[in-house]
């Protein structure tokens, strides 16, 4: 009997927790193992620990797979990373950073960086055929108009992975940042400022050290070719 400890960490993010049921399956060189239940509840920052019994070892363990089930309502689930550690103690690594949604299974390869040619197990040369593939399905491109640079082939955004699209979490972070300056520069003078600049000492004052971004710092003092107002 071999026993293997795995931690599962949840995303920090506040709607990364779920409350479908995750298991998972330990994929070794020398076979895998059952499908063992994790939780049917993850909160976000959060990790579960579980054991995974095996009648016999299952060798340097080669990728997981991810299970995602729901009962009633679907409830996706941001998955950081897991962590298994074997018998004899050896950890592998294997980060996930991506979301899970609906009845779903998700392959992840164990994080050590491996080129084509060090994949010497089958089932490692058929994950990444497969990885290949939908990649190839889900980057699909068309002729927009004539002359005109390629884009995806899709009508919406919201038609594609939510890994692929531009995250929510960047998204509020983004568009808070924008409010802050256009708030910074209103409270400044800047928004609303009509008549020409007197200095560049002026200038940088209005673009002030800003979360360490010394951008004044680039407007050096050197001769003008022309007048600044």
């Amino acid at each position: 009997m071999a026993t293997y400890k795995v931690t599962v960490a949840t995303g920090d993010m506040v709607e990364a927790g779920t409350n479908n049921s995750i298991s998972i399956t330990l994929v070794g060189s020398y076979g895998e193992s059952r499908q063992t239940t994790v939780s049917f509840l993850f909160l976000p920052g959060k990790e579960r620990s579980l054991s995974v019994h095996c009648g016999q070892d299952l060798g340097p363990i080669v990728l997981i797979r991810l299970h995602k089930w729901r009962l009633f309502l679907e409830d996706a689930w941001f998955c950081k990373d897991v962590r298994v550690t074997a018998p004899n103690g050896t950890l592998y690594r294997f980060p996930c950073y991506q979301w899970l949604e609906g009845v779903t299974t998700v392959e992840v390869r164990e994080g050590s960086g491996k080129k084509l040619v060090d994949d010497k197990l089958q089932i490692l040369k058929e994950h990444r055929h497969r990885e290949l593939a939908a990649r190839q399905e889900a980057y699909r491109w068309k002729n927009f108009a004539q002359g005109w640079p390629r884009c995806l082939n899709v009508d919406s955004i919201f038609e594609l992975d939510s890994n692929i699209q531009f995250s929510r979490i960047r998204a509020n972070n983004f568009t808070g940042f924008l409010i802050f300056q256009g708030a910074s520069h209103f409270l400044s003078g800047f928004l609303l400022r009509r008549s020409s600049w007197n200095s560049l000492d002026e200038m940088r004052t209005i673009f002030s050290r800003t979360q360490g971004r010394d951008i004044g710092g680039c407007l050096v003092c050197c001769p003008l070719p022309f007048p600044l107002h």
